[in-house]
C-alpha cells in the first residue's frame, strides 16, 4: 500500500499518499499533516488528533436523572468548546462529532473517523450514561472497533474534562498512523 508522498498543495507541509488500483480515479488514502515544532512536539513528528464524540445538545433529554442536573444544550455547547480550547492548547487538533441518538449513529461515527487518523476517540456521558442509550453506547463503541482499531477510546464525564480524559491515553506527542 502506499507509493511515493507529493506534496498536497504548494508551500504547505501537507503530504499525501495514493493508491490507484483497478482503472479507478486515484484514491486519497491519508493526509497526514506536519507541525512545526511547538509545545511537546519536535520538527517532523505529526500532530496528535482528537475525535470528541457525542450526543447532538438539541436532540437530549434533559430531564434523565442520569445527567448531571442542571445540564443543558447552552452548557453542552460551552463545555464543548473549553474542551476544543483544552486540545489546542496541549497541541493537539479535535474535531467534534454530534450523533442523533436513532440508527444513523454507527454510520456518521465510521465515517467521521474514516475522514482521519484519530489518536484517542473521546466518548460523551450523554451517550453512555442514561442506561436508555446502552444501546446506541455499543453501537458507537463498536463503530470505533470497526473504523479506527489503533484509536485509544476515552470517556469523559463532562464536556470540559475531555482533554484531561483523552491525556490518559495519548502520550505526549504521540501519533497513531
Amino acid at each position: 500500500m502506499g507509493g511515493p508522498l507529493s506534496p498536497c498543495q504548494v508551500g504547505m507541509p501537507l503530504y499525501c499518499v495514493g493508491l490507484v488500483g483497478y482503472n479507478r480515479p486515484q484514491i486519497l488514502l491519508k493526509l497526514l499533516a506536519t507541525v512545526p515544532p511547538g509545545k511537546g512536539q519536535n520538527k517532523g513528528e505529526f500532530m496528535t488528533r482528537i475525535l470528541l464524540l457525542g450526543l447532538d445538545p438539541e436532540t437530549v433529554d434533559y430531564s434523565d436523572p442520569a445527567l448531571p442536573p442542571g445540564m443543558n444544550a447552552e452548557k453542552i455547547h460551552a463545555g464543548i468548546a473549553v474542551a476544543v480550547k483544552q486540545f489546542t492548547d496541549r497541541g493537539w487538533e479535535s474535531d467534534v462529532g454530534y450523533l442523533r441518538p436513532d440508527e444513523s449513529a454507527g454510520p456518521t461515527v465510521e465515517r467521521l473517523l474514516r475522514s482521519t487518523n484519530y489518536d484517542c476517540v473521546v466518548i460523551g456521558g450523554g451517550v453512555r450514561l442514561p442506561p436508555r442509550n446502552l444501546a446506541l453506547f455499543e453501537v458507537v463503541i463498536n463503530a470505533v472497533r470497526k473504523a479506527a482499531p489503533g484509536a485509544a477510546i476515552a470517556f469523559n464525564t463532562r464536556p470540559d474534562d475531555s482533554a484531561d480524559a483523552a491525556a490518559r491515553w495519548v502520550a505526549p506527542g504521540s501519533r497513531s498512523l
